[in-house]
């Protein structure tokens, strides 16, 4: 992630985090859930794995998957203090901090350790161009046993070409008591921000290009959608 994406994290927003992912990702927990589906159907969720979680935010991806899977341990990486402070205090309260190694840092200034599986959730539609998010995701191949499921979760349609998600989403911020002049900021924050991929097919080629094979969509929420894939 460059500085700017980064300091959008900040202590404030890790403090909003779970409650504003919740309104703006209908089926939030879902698509945690079959995380944790599809890649126990691909590890087996009775032994023993070890799982990176880039972006890993407050820790929810490691909740919904240690609980599955309690012979899993996870190394969570994440370049935000705030996000990490908070993963610590949440994941300390779920009994999954002596699981996790927490690594506050870019995940291209760790060393290479081969992990068995690994998840990039609600991270690639913040970095700016295809560049950046090619690179991240071959640092994530780069650290994956040949074979190993991959979790990517993102935003993948371009926001200005589609009027009636927008008017849902906006919809779905009312639904949760959120006045007029709030969601016109939320939404003047989402469409002047980064561009995310601007199609399913456009995200498929990024994980191909970074050496995984067979994306496949598990999860679709309005603008969001979540993929497996294996390194190839």
């Amino acid at each position: 992630m460059s500085d700017a994406a980064v300091a959008k994290f900040d202590a404030t927003r890790a403090a909003e985090y779970d409650r504003q992912s919740r309104i703006a990702l209908a089926g939030y927990e879902a698509c945690h859930e079959l995380t944790a589906c599809v890649l126990a159907a691909s590890l087996g969720a009775g032994s023993e794995r070890t799982l990176l979680v880039v972006g890993a935010g407050t820790g929810q991806e490691i909740i919904a998957i240690g609980r599955h899977a309690p012979r899993w341990r996870f190394t969570a990486v994440d370049p935000s203090p705030a996000m990490i402070e908070a993963a610590e205090a949440r994941l300390a309260s779920s009994a999954l901090r002596d699981r996790t190694t927490l690594r506050c840092s870019h995940l291209h200034e760790l060393p290479v350790e081969r992990h068995d599986g690994a998840t990039l959730i609600g991270v690639l539609h913040h970095l700016a161009g295809a560049a950046p998010r090619a690179a991240l995701l071959r640092d994530i191949a780069a650290r994956l046993a040949p074979g190993a499921p991959f979790v990517l979760a993102c935003n993948f349609r371009r926001y200005e070409r589609e009027p009636l998600l927008i008017a849902a989403w906006k919809e779905r911020w009312r639904q949760h008591g959120a006045a007029p002049d709030e969601v016109a900021a939320k939404f003047i924050t989402i469409t002047q921000g980064v561009e995310p991929p601007d199609s399913e097919q456009d995200v498929l080629d990024h994980l191909a290009a970074a050496g995984f094979a067979n994306g496949r969509l598990f999860f679709a929420s309005l603008f969001w959608g979540a993929w497996i894939a294996h390194k190839a």
